[in-house]
Formats: C-alpha cells, structure tokens, sequence
C-alpha cells in the first residue's frame, strides 16, 4: 500500500489547509494496469471537528474491497461556507489529476460522509455545478463532480428537522433564513445528482432519521437514481457500528446496522466499479 498526504489551500480559510490523506493499494500482478475506485472519506463531527472514528476505520474497509481509499480532514468552525465545499471539490480535482499516476478510474470518485460529513459530501454532490463548487479553485464542474454519494446518517435539512449545532457552525451564529435554506439540501436536489446510498437509524435522537426521508422524497421526485436502508435501532455516530469503532462505548455497537458496509460494497459493484 501507498500513502500519501497532501494539504489543499482555498481562499477564506482561517485554521490553515485542509488534509487529504490517500491510501492506494499496490497494483497486482495478475492485473498490473488495473485501475480501480477511490472512495474519499468525510467524517462527521457537527463542522465543529473531524471524528477520527469515522475516518481511518472506514477507508480501511474500503481497501479490504478493492477500492483505493482517502480520508479529507476538512477546515471547520470558525471557518464558513462554502470553505469546506471548495476543499472537498478540490480533493475530487486533485485525485482526478492524480488518476493515472495512482491507478484511479476517474469516473468512479465516490464519497462517503457521516453526519456533517453528510452535509459536506452531499453538498458536493448537489453544488458541483454550482460557480459556487469550482470557480475559486479553478477548476471546471466536471472536474469536481463526484460518481457517488455514500451518505451515514447525515444531516441534510435546515429546517424542523435540523441538527442545529452544525448549521450554526457552518454558518455562524446570526445567518440570514435565506443562507441556511440555501444549505438545507433537500432543496438543491436536482436531475444531475450522482446515484447515491444512504443509510439512517429510526432511532437517531442527534439528526433525526426524516433529514434522510426528506432527502429520498426530493431524490425520487428528481428521478435520481438511490438505494436506502432504514435500521430499527441505533444511536447517532454509529460508523462501522463495530467494536473498531466503538471501542468501550457499547452504545455505539450495533449488530442489525453493521450490514451497511457490505451493501455498500454490492453498491458500489453495480455503479462504481467493484466487482465481486
């Protein structure tokens, strides 16, 4: 395996570059040339900060089924939208220009965001081609859009269902209702979102499960292609909801949701790129 860890500057942040860490499996010998997906990473952490436990552990997953991985350590409060959007954009552009070099199908760049990091992911996926997305950094809409969306129990909605920690963080305090309906994204959705998966408890009392129903509703209204899993249990944060991931906190173990990673990989097989 190869590892690589570079920063991405964007105009506006105040906390220094964002770090995209990139985990790239050793070509094999059967098919040397053989390129393969990148999944990118983006934690949860309520734009207040970066959950490690929703980093590393999962882009080790990804690894184990054929895909190379990376984990973005995104800019967070203080910082404001669309710092972490441009960041994320950028990291897209960045792997695309690094597609041959790293052995990366440059139409099979998916991202996998928890929580907040659901928001951001998503947000790259409805923004792409948004000047919003690609102008600051340079880059053109189709180098920044992204294949696939792989969203854990994000937050999506700025409305009655809102997490509103991490709205006020990535906003500030004071934001006009038109800025936080601009971020609410069930009401970005359009015609050209990537296919997506996602994935959400019934019983997540943080983000409440209907930021993910409201999500589907505008998805299906739009036509656009998604696939969703609703667990009967479960706290929020679950990541893997394995022992990896929740360690000595019992809660955040949960056997009927653990599926999620495996379906991902059946997913990711029929529009990403993975066989088997």
């Amino acid at each position: 395996m190869v590892y690589k860890q570079m920063d991405l500057a964007v105009e506006g942040q105040k906390t220094g570059p964002a770090k995209l860490t990139a985990y790239l499996l050793d070509p094999v010998s059967a098919a040397p040339e053989r390129k393969r997906p990148m999944a990118i990473v983006v934690p949860g952490g309520g734009y207040e900060r970066c959950s490690n436990r929703e980093g590393e552990p999962v882009a080790m997953q990804f690894l184990a089924m054929g895909c190379h991985a990376a984990v973005l350590n995104y800019s967070v409060s203080p910082n404001r939208f669309p710092v972490a959007l441009r960041e994320l954009a950028l990291a897209i552009a960045v792997v695309r220009e690094h597609a041959r070099e790293w052995y990366v199908e440059e139409h099979s760049v998916l991202l996998c965001g928890f929580s907040a990091g659901g928001h951001l992911a998503c947000s790259a996926g409805v923004f792409w081609n948004r000047p919003v997305a690609f102008e600051a950094i340079g880059r053109t809409a189709g180098q920044v859009r992204p294949d696939g969306l792989i969203l854990g129990y994000p937050v999506i909605t700025s409305g009655a269902y809102a997490h509103k920690g991490s709205f006020t963080m990535l906003l500030g305090e004071g934001a006009q209702p038109g800025v936080r309906e601009a971020v609410s994204l069930e009401k970005q959705v359009s015609g050209h979102m990537p296919p997506v998966f996602l994935w959400h408890t019934v019983t997540d009392d943080t983000v409440p499960v209907e930021n993910s129903l409201l999500l589907a509703a505008a998805m299906q209204k739009h036509k656009v292609n998604f696939e969703m899993h609703l667990y009967p249990s479960g706290c929020h944060g679950l990541s893997l909801a394995t022992q990896e991931t929740g360690g000595d906190r019992g809660y955040q173990i949960e056997p009927c949701c653990q599926s999620w990673i495996s379906l991902v990989k059946s997913w990711i097989g029929r529009y990403g790129g993975v066989n088997g």
